[in-house]
């Protein structure tokens, strides 16, 4: 249909961002389902490493308009986990400065509330994570055994001062999120300067030798990011295991975020899989997702509108109530009980310019605490309560709106539209779901804004399509990948080290294509390197594992 008033409704829609296709939906009260076959220890966790600090510049905390102290709140609303990251020797920057001495304290509160402790070794003066692990500056010079030996005493010193104190350490992370090693460039692993897989292996057999011997109760985690990429965890884990022998921990902690790890789906598939794969339980060591896309401070947002796409959930209270749920769910159903529990990453991490990111900048997490800026709980601190309580009531979420698929395409091009569009449905969650366009294929002979109507099975609502027509045509078909498939692309070569990825570490929209495979791949080298940018996707095209063209 030409350009009209539904057409140019549907745009101001997409540009208020206020617009639903049956009406606007007044927000009630959220709802959480409950989880199946949860065990009265589920773990049902929350690192809160930034308490001390922020009660230390005067943060507050409210439950139904009552001040209470933030972990009591979060206790009372389920929590029975904490976990406490230590750095060696912070020094006034930023992040909580969370040395042993802070976790000690939080540990000893944690502990009289009758919650169990998990300790979080960065073995760093700062955050380390899959960009960073840089040395303390007590270690930067130390290398080899030496630098074994500076990780086994200072695990049992943090170790030996907690049972001093009459805390019972009853889990231990040796290490963070070590998707590319620990103590860089010593336990590097995607260096050419590092020692690889055989010094952190080595680091961490120092690690788990201090555990053992300090706290011999406590189970042992070793822990990585990206819980959605399953190809990921078996070249760690194979590596570590087999050629290096580390055998001797408990757990396989993952990082997962799902706006930048993957689905919910791909989550549960890694689980299930590397939980037999590699005889061990699983933990959801760090999740979170946002209540909304405001901003309390000049620090932009770890999670902004582009996270929110990806995410597959709204940025409101029960879009993030039902994130926590589905990653409690799938949790649950790692096969034979291994799914141990989740831990909710920084609940408390309320505004305040005393508890910054950084030392000098601001908080980039405002919005993803369960409190909202002014410190009241949101009643999405309550899900931990609410997956096991046998009185709720599942009830199946439908949907309540859907988003235009906005497209352009040249004069007298052909296009053909997507085969599903994004669903927003009553609990917040975002999904892909089946479509059938009126006009499942178009062309169109002048410039102008055009509208398809399709429909999407279980609902009256109708799915629109927006064309803008212009005078340019893109001969390359699906250049962006945004479709999900490779069908208009032809794939010589190593094609097994071809993917689609959704990850949004990967692309710029929804979708890319990359190279990459969890084994070894043959690689062509030309005598020329030069880059090749094209839709979503950045090829280097001296280096590649096969040839890809559009025919």
């Amino acid at each position: 249909m030409k350009k009209n008033k539904l057409t140019a409704l549907i745009v101001a829609g997409l540009l208020s961002g206020s617009m639903l296709f049956n009406g606007v939906i007044a927000e009630a009260a959220i709802h959480v389902n409950p989880v199946d076959g949860l065990s009265q220890n589920f773990i049902k966790g929350a690192d809160i490493s930034m308490l001390k600090q922020l009660e230390t510049v005067g943060a507050k905390f409210y439950d139904n308009g009552v001040e209470k102290d933030g972990m009591q709140i979060l206790k009372e609303h389920g929590m029975n986990w904490v976990r406490l990251r230590i750095w060696n020797n912070p020094q006034n920057v930023g992040g909580g400065n969370t040395d042993e001495a802070k976790a000690l304290e939080l540990a000893q509160r944690a502990q009289k509330m009758g919650l169990k402790v998990l300790l979080d070794f960065h073995y760093s003066d700062w955050w380390a994570d899959p960009g960073k692990q840089v040395k303390p500056a007590a270690w930067e010079k130390d290398h080899g055994t030496k630098l074994d030996g500076d990780v086994y005493a200072f695990t049992s010193k943090v170790l030996k001062d907690f049972k001093a104190q009459g805390i019972n350490v009853d889990m231990v992370q040796v290490g963070n999120e070590l998707n590319n090693g620990m103590l860089w460039p010593d336990g590097q692993l995607n260096n050419a300067a590092g020692g690889g897989y055989k010094s952190l292996a080595s680091l961490l057999k120092s690690g788990i030798k201090a555990v053992r011997e300090n706290a011999p109760e406590a189970k042992v985690m070793v822990h990585l990011a990206n819980g959605g990429d399953n190809g990921l965890y078996h070249s760690f884990f194979d590596e570590l295991i087999g050629p290096q022998k580390l055998t001797d921990f408990d757990i396989i902690g993952l990082s997962f975020y799902p706006c930048w790890h993957g689905t919910v789906d791909q989550l549960q598939k890694n689980m299930d899989d590397i939980s037999v794969r590699y005889n061990k339980d699983v933990i959801v060591v760090e999740t979170a997702g946002a209540f909304t896309l405001d901003n309390a401070d000049k620090q932009k947002n770890a999670f902004g509108a582009n996270e929110e796409k990806l995410s597959g959930y709204k940025a409101t209270v029960q879009g993030q109530a039902t994130s926590l749920r589905n990653v409690i769910d799938a949790v649950a159903k790692v096969p034979n009980k291994r799914g141990l529990g989740v831990f909710y990453w920084e609940p408390d991490w309320i505004p305040n310019d005393g508890a910054p990111w950084k030392t000098g900048e601001g908080n980039e997490w405002e919005n993803q605490a369960l409190f909202d800026f002014k410190g009241n709980a949101l009643e999405s601190i309550d899900v931990y309560n609410k997956v096991s309580d046998p009185a709720n009531v599942y009830v199946q979420s439908t949907i309540r709106e859907i988003n235009p698929v906005m497209l352009s395409i040249g004069i007298n091009q052909s296009v053909e539209l997507p085969k599903s569009v994004s669903a927003v449905y009553s609990d917040d969650s975002v999904r892909d779901t089946a479509v059938a366009w009126d006009e499942p294929a178009v062309v169109y002979g002048s410039v102008g804004d055009y509208t398809v109507s399709g429909t999407v099975p279980g609902t009256q609502i109708k799915a629109y399509a927006v064309l803008k027509v212009t005078d340019q045509v893109n001969f390359v078909k699906n250049a962006g990948f945004e479709t999900g498939d490779l069908s208009a692309w032809v794939i010589t070569g190593d094609s097994g080290a071809v993917n689609i990825s959704g990850s949004s570490g990967d692309v710029r929209g929804k979708k890319a294509m990359h190279y990459w495979a969890d084994k070894a791949f043959s690689l062509r080298r030309n005598r020329q390197l030069r880059d090749w940018k094209m839709g979503n996707t950045h090829f280097r095209h001296g280096l590649k594992a096969a040839a890809v063209r559009n025919p």
